[in-house]
């Protein structure tokens, strides 16, 4: 087997009629942090929600390789149980169930075996801990009321119990406040470990501050134009992406 964790191979998406993803090509290798950065609309959420098998998303050539299998025509469901995972940007809420219940089904369900409750509780309690959450929360319906820090945390939480071998965090620190971004990055910096991969969709440095990556992305109507380290976020953040599209402009002969 080898270090790959990920690899796509020149992939191409539409949803509906348009054409979103072009030839994107990309390799995780295991224990490698990688951040895609972009400006909106340029296709980040469309590829991460075509690794995690959202049906809207149409692959209509390419392939999605995890741990040497091709897994392009996998389901979600399927992929989760590999040990892919995705924190959305826009939590969704769910009246009804708790989210205590929602996790440890969700962890029943991914590792394909009963959960020792004592030991999932013990767990649930250490990791609401660290994020700050209090312990009421494990009975409340999955996000519903919840503040869109604690949407976002709720997420991290869901990331650090299924352990997955690939998180795909979207806008994790969209609409947070400092002290949740702190926690949030924290967080994510508890769950990285040597074998853990990440990819990271952000518009910001904060949230990476506890996880340096190794390599950053920029993805432009829906290619991957350009390739860097972390100074790479900096310097987007400081002149934007008008310098990019220059170098793509000029490197096609416009």
């Amino acid at each position: 087997m080898s270090d790959n964790l990920l690899e796509i191979k020149d992939l191409n998406v539409k949803v509906g009629e348009k054409d979103i993803l072009k030839n994107v090509n990309l390799v995780i290798r295991k224990g490698e942090t990688h951040v895609i950065m972009g400006p909106n609309g340029s296709g980040k959420s469309t590829l991460v929600n075509t690794i995690m098998s959202n049906p809207k998303y149409e692959v209509t050539s390419g392939q999605i390789i995890f741990e040497d299998e091709d897994v392009t025509d996998m389901a979600a469901d399927e992929r989760a149980k590999k040990g892919i995972f995705m924190s959305f940007q826009h939590p969704i809420e769910v009246p009804g169930i708790s989210v205590e219940n929602f996790i440890r089904t969700s962890k029943s369900s991914v590792d394909n075996k009963p959960v020792s409750v004592l030991k999932f509780n013990m767990d649930l309690s250490k990791r609401m801990n660290e994020l700050e959450m209090k312990p009421e929360y494990a009975a409340r319906y999955m996000n519903y009321g919840f503040s869109g820090g604690e949407k976002k945390k709720t997420e991290i939480l869901q990331m650090q119990i299924l352990n997955p071998k690939l998180a795909m965090l979207d806008e994790t620190d969209s609409g947070l406040d400092v002290d949740a971004v702190r926690i949030v990055s924290q967080g994510i910096k508890n769950f990285k470990k040597d074998d853990k991969s990440l990819i990271i969709i952000t518009h910001h440095k904060e949230i990476i501050a506890n996880v340096v990556p190794d390599y950053v992305h920029v993805i432009i109507d829906g290619t991957i134009v350009k390739e860097g380290d972390a100074s790479l976020i900096k310097k987007i953040e400081e002149e934007g992406y008008g310098w990019i599209r220059d170098e793509v402009n000029s490197s096609n002969g416009n």
